[in-house]
Parts: structure tokens; C-alpha cells; sequence
């Protein structure tokens, strides 16, 4: 039976990122947020002790470890206030994807990049049309000679502007049925025919989104990751691990919230007493502490579970701790803006900016609704709904 405990190794790890994220804070990062600026120094710094490549196997210069690894990182840097959401997709979805599908030529190309933190990728899935049904996505990839050529256009794919190339999901046709079968593709986005421009969103945070253009975008042969007939597969290794590292995101963001939330409530007096000595200060925050403390289990279950290769029962998992983190962090970071009142808005407080970020947890990358649609149908046996 697959344990999820964190070994001694795990937690002196989380040691060393939160550390690490300390000495950087929240108020570094709004300050970046709110410029336009990006996370460049954390994530080299990060890069550099390799924090963000303990998942890429040891053979190709990484740590040799597993999601829940990196998950820890991506939680440690949000609760120290410097979340780096690019490390959902860059070295979670598509270094996964490559290390267990990709070519000997594409892992020794690419991986060794990743482990140096040196390669950032972004993913594109999501398309305006098709929102959550994947089978509805129209971007298409032909064979013309020895190479491919993609058209379509992605929309809210995060930190395009911060890639060197980004990991498509696009759709080709199977010969034996004529019908279109998903497929992976990497693409630099220096590639011509590849335009980007920035989605205005009313979010405070230095990752960005983005509009994605392929506009007969002609890639080598050798830019389809892995088997032709296995991209299904393939991408379902890739959006598991994203829903535990979006997991891991939020539940740091919730920490973070509940320890402004205390600190204010140990420190303000009003009536000569500190604020927190009055059960309707405490006990809200006490339940969200409970709620942000099971998700974080049931978060380290999903990456046990899909670091034993259970991919079935990780998908069950990733889905429920993606939903309990969605729902722990926007009730710790609404309790924490409670917590402090009129103080709750200052910018000087810095949950101001968390209101929107916790919202979309509830949204992104995956719905609650879908969520509950597929805990109902694969969890309790109930007949699909959709």
C-alpha cells in the first residue's frame, strides 16, 4: 500500500525553499506584480540549487525525485509569498511529459535544460470554443514532407512571454478512421507564424496570460513528443501533475493568508485585548487551518500515488485535492481579509491582491463543476452528466 507521509528528506527540503523564499517575501513579489515585472531572480536562484528540477531524472542532471517533490517547492515558495506559477507547467507538465514519453533525442535534448532550469516551457490546451471538452480542441497539425504544420489559437496559456517554447496540444488524423486524435508538439516560440499578445486581466501577478496564434507554424518532424496513437495517455500524465502542483499553489497561498490573519489577530488590540482572544476571530480561522491542512494531505496523497505510477487512483486524487486546496485557500485568504477589517484592502497588508488569485483556483485549470462531475462519475458510479 503506497504510503503518503513525507520522509525526513522531503520536509528539509521544504526547510531550505521556504528559506530560501524568506529572504525574497511578499512584498518583493507585489512589488514585481504590480510593475509588470517577472520572478526572473527567484527562479534562477531556485534553478540554481535545483529546486526546480528535483523531479527530472538524475540521469539527465535533476534530482531524480518525484511530483510530490516539486510540489513542495511550489509550495514552500507561495506560502513564503513567492509563487512562481510558471513551475506548474514548465517542470511539471512538460518535463513529466518528455521524461515519460518522449524520445531518447527529445529527453537528452531537452531535459538536461530542465534540469538546469535553464528551459522555461509553457503548455496550450485551452481554446475559446472548446473549453472544458478537450475532444472539442480545432487546433490541427498536417504532415507536409518531413515536417509538421500547425493551425490554431490557444487562449489563457500562462507565461508565454517567459518561454523559450511551449509543449501544443493540437489534434492530427488517424489514418485507419479518418477522425482527429490529440497529439503534443513542441514549439519555440521564436518558430515563425507563432504570435502571442497579452489577455488584460484584473489579476495582480507577475505570470501572465495569453492569447496563442499557429499560424501554418512549420515545425520538424521530430517536435511530435512520443507516439503518434499515445498522446491521450500522454496528456493525461501532464494534467495530473498539474492539478497537484495547482494543489501545492494554493495551499501555500492559504498559509500565507492564515499567517498574516494570526500574526494581525495576535498583535491588534482593541478593548485592551488582542483581537484573537475573541472566538469570532478564532474559531473561522481555526476551521480554515483544518481546511488547508486536509487539502495539503489529500495533496500529498495524489503525488504518492502518481509517483507509484497509480495513475488511475492519481487522477481520482489530484482531482480532489486541486478542489479542497481551490476551496481551502479562498476561505483562508476571505478570513484573513476579515481578520483584519478596513486593513484587509491596504495594499500595505498585501490580501488585497490574493482576493482574485484564490477566486480563480475555483476556475483554473479545471473547474470545481468538472471536478464534482468526474469524482460523481469515476468516485460514486453515477451516470455521466455531460
Amino acid at each position: 500500500m503506497t504510503r503518503f507521509t513525507e520522509s525526513d528528506e522531503r520536509l528539509a527540503l521544504r526547510a531550505s525553499v521556504q528559506a530560501l523564499g524568506r529572504t525574497y517575501g511578499h512584498g518583493y513579489y507585489l512589488d514585481l506584480a504590480r510593475s509588470g515585472g517577472h520572478t526572473t531572480e527567484v527562479w534562477q536562484e531556485a534553478g540554481a540549487l535545483g529546486y526546480l528540477s528535483v523531479n527530472v531524472p538524475a540521469e539527465y542532471g535533476g534530482g531524480g525525485g518525484g511530483i510530490g517533490d516539486l510540489a513542495a517547492v511550489c509550495e514552500e515558495l507561495a506560502a513564503a509569498g513567492v509563487p512562481l506559477l510558471l513551475m506548474v507547467v514548465s517542470p511539471a507538465i512538460c518535463a513529466t511529459v518528455i521524461a515519460r514519453f518522449g524520445t531518447d533525442e527529445q529527453k537528452n535534448a531537452l531535459l538536461p535544460r530542465f534540469a538546469t532550469a535553464d528551459l522555461k516551457m509553457a503548455f496550450a490546451i485551452t481554446e475559446p470554443d472548446a473549453g472544458s471538452n478537450s475532444h472539442n480542441i480545432t487546433t490541427t497539425a498536417r504532415r507536409d514532407g518531413t515536417d509538421w504544420v500547425l493551425t490554431g489559437r490557444k487562449v489563457y496559456i500562462s507565461a508565454v512571454d517567459q518561454a523559450d517554447a511551449v509543449l501544443v496540444v493540437g489534434r492530427l488524423a488517424d489514418a485507419r478512421t479518418g477522425r482527429l486524435k490529440p497529439a503534443l508538439f513542441v514549439v519555440p516560440t521564436d518558430t515563425p507564424g507563432f504570435t502571442y499578445r497579452p489577455i488584460p486581466m484584473d489579476l495582480i501577478a507577475t505570470d501572465r496570460q495569453f492569447e496563442v496564434v499557429l499560424d501554418d507554424v512549420r515545425v520538424p518532424g521530430d517536435a511530435l513528443v512520443g507516439s503518434e496513437d499515445a498522446a491521450l495517455q500522454q496528456l493525461f500524465a501532464g494534467l495530473n501533475p498539474e492539478r497537484i502542483m495547482v494543489a501545492s499553489f494554493y495551499t501555500g497561498m492559504a498559509r500565507l493568508a492564515l499567517e498574516k490573519a494570526a500574526e494581525y489577530a495576535r498583535t491588534r488590540t482593541v478593548w485592551k485585548v488582542p483581537i484573537g482572544a475573541h472566538q469570532g476571530i478564532a474559531h473561522p480561522l481555526a476551521q480554515a487551518k483544518v481546511e488547508v491542512e486536509l487539502a495539503r494531505l489529500m495533496t500529498q496523497k495524489a503525488a504518492a500515488l502518481y509517483d507509484a505510477g497509480d495513475d488511475l487512483a492519481a487522477g481520482e486524487a489530484a482531482n480532489m485535492a486541486k478542489y479542497a486546496a481551490a476551496e481551502a485557500a479562498n476561505h483562508a485568504v476571505d478570513q484573513a481579509v476579515q481578520t483584519h477589517g478596513g486593513n484587509g484592502l491596504a495594499s500595505e497588508y498585501g490580501l488585497g491582491a490574493m482576493i482574485g488569485a484564490a477566486r480563480a483556483a475555483r476556475i483554473a485549470p479545471v473547474s470545481r463543476e468538472m471536478v464534482l462531475n468526474f469524482v460523481a462519475q469515476h468516485s460514486l458510479g453515477l451516470p455521466k452528466s455531460y
